[in-house]
């Protein structure tokens, strides 16, 4: 019987590939709207960020999440990961 492929995906944090169900996704929409997407599935550019606070704070400092949605981030979305992560 053939295994079932994982697929990987990157932290933006940490730049390590990660199964994807390891990971947050953050969403741009086509209207330019950006939210946090706990199921994948959201129709969107996607970045990807690990479960942890170090790779969040990397991710900030370096801007890399607003660098690979193209879009400048709130405040806001930063502090509903910060939740997501306190709540794993």
């Amino acid at each position: 019987m053939k295994t079932k492929k994982i697929p990987l995906r990157m932290c933006t944090g940490c730049s390590e590939m990660k199964p994807k169900k390891e990971l947050i996704r953050v969403v741009k929409s086509k209207e330019g709207e950006v939210s946090v997407d706990l199921t994948g599935k959201k129709a969107g550019r996607g970045a990807y960020i690990c479960k942890s606070q170090s790779c969040l704070e990397n991710a900030v400092k370096t801007r890399r999440l607003s660098r690979n949605l193209g879009i400048a981030i709130d405040d806001e979305i930063y502090n509903r990961l910060k939740e997501e992560m306190c709540n794993e």
